[in-house]
């Protein structure tokens, strides 16, 4: 990782580094608030990419010609710059998946279907995406393990109380939750989350998706047992991600797909595995992906963080405050503690509607129910429109944000 002095913010500066801010769209330039959803990606993690197909592509692990070697040393040095990302205490406690909704579906099967049993108690939260619901219930339909649901209040915040009381209540051997919510924006509160779940015997599982594009990550610090977060969501590529695990507990857990690379040696007789990170990744990895990832950390470690997450903490409290102006508009998820992530709803208006509207301007929004839709029930909407931003967005972006739903509220009269 980079050890020279980071940089504070620089708007300009930093925009002329993603490519794609340059798109002229019908409305003008394009004004991207969909950042929750896939961030784009600077020029030097696109340029990581093409570098790789270019002049080092070969496959990992098993070649000894020099472009093979030099690509499984890229490929494990990324594995490092990752682990020491997010400070976990070695390299091999980090397993590259697909993303964080694999990262999930590799715990479950592998964590969950060797320790969760019937008559035990998983623990989820009422926001979850549906990425760390439906797994938890495909296991739990052929283990008969029971699913408790924490609640959330009016303003998007979890019910601490009530947790605190499933906890008690059930033998619970799992917390999974979100650290951020990708609906909402809300920061929950994962290190008073998970010491309660530790001195109740429980462990814990955050997904860290909608969490490391806006703020660093310190595994060790918030002491719990597996984070899973995804490349594309940090502006780095898709299709890669990391799930992170105590060395403890990864070590007696058994393979989640079989293949080759995490062998260590096969009869028809039967099959010996490789350790922890490796018995996890079957097959020709994303190479190239880990490599962007690279490109990613090292671009985010050249900015001042502190600055980078002022910026769009300013931006959330401007965009609020403009929002809240235009009629008949309600925020949806309103938590003391938010990333710059909002949720809306106008009268009479569709979130289809609103995000069409807004596309004819140049705005590029999300709208639909955010693959939440027990958190959409909760709120008795069927869906809301989604702006959410990154460190690249301006001012003078959330104006033109603003004028589009003024548009909007004068066409459907509401």
């Amino acid at each position: 990782m980079p050890t020279h002095a980071a940089k504070p913010f620089d708007s300009e500066a930093l925009r002329s580094d993603f490519p794609i801010l340059k798109t002229k769209t019908k409305g003008g330039p394009l004004a991207y608030f969909d950042s929750a959803a896939t961030a784009q990606k600077p020029s030097s993690v696109i340029e990581a990419i093409h570098r790789f197909y270019s002049q080092e592509n070969a496959s990992i692990h098993r070649g000894i010609y020099d472009l093979a070697s030099e690509a499984t040393l890229a490929y494990e040095k990324a594995r490092e710059t990752l682990a020491q990302f997010i400070n976990a205490q070695a390299s091999h406690e980090l397993t590259f998946v697909r993303g964080t909704t694999e990262g999930i579906n590799l715990i479950a099967q592998t964590w969950g279907r060797q320790n969760l049993k019937a008559g035990d108690t998983l623990l989820l939260t009422r926001m979850e995406h549906h990425a760390n619901i439906v797994p938890w219930q495909l296991l739990a339909e052929e283990k008969g393990f029971n699913i408790e649901v924490v609640p959330v209040n009016p303003a998007g915040e979890l019910e601490m109380d009530a947790f605190e009381t499933l906890l008690k209540e059930h033998p619970v051997k799992l917390v999974a939750l979100t650290h951020v919510s990708n609906a909402l924006g809300t920061i929950n509160p994962v290190k008073d989350i998970v010491k309660k779940a530790h001195a109740a015997g429980a462990l814990v599982l955050l997904d860290g998706a909608q969490a490391i594009p806006h703020f660093r990550v310190d595994v060790q610090d918030l002491d719990c047992d597996f984070y899973a977060f995804s490349g594309h969501k940090l502006f780095g590529p898709t299709g890669i991600g990391c799930i992170w695990a105590r060395e403890e507990i990864w070590k007696p857990l058994p393979p989640y797909q079989g293949g080759g690379a995490m062998i260590q040696r096969v009869s028809f007789e039967g099959t010996t595995y490789q350790d922890a990170p490796v018995r996890y990744e079957a097959g020709t990895p994303h190479i190239a992906g880990a490599l962007g990832m690279t490109a990613v950390v090292d671009y985010l470690t050249q900015w001042d963080a502190s600055s980078l997450e002022a910026h769009e903490h300013k931006l959330l409290e401007y965009a609020t405050a403009k929002l809240q102006e235009v009629p008949t508009l309600k925020i949806i998820g309103t938590a003391k503690e938010k990333v710059s992530v909002i949720s809306f709803v106008m009268d009479a208006a569709h979130p289809h509607d609103l995000a069409t509207i807004l596309n004819e301007e140049g705005v590029a929004i999300r709208a639909g129910h955010h693959c939440c839709m027990p958190l959409m029930r909760h709120f008795g909407v069927a869906g809301t429109a989604r702006a959410s931003f990154a460190f690249y967005n301006t001012e003078a972006e959330v104006d033109r944000l603003v004028t589009g739903l003024h548009k909007a509220k004068d066409l459907f009269n509401v």
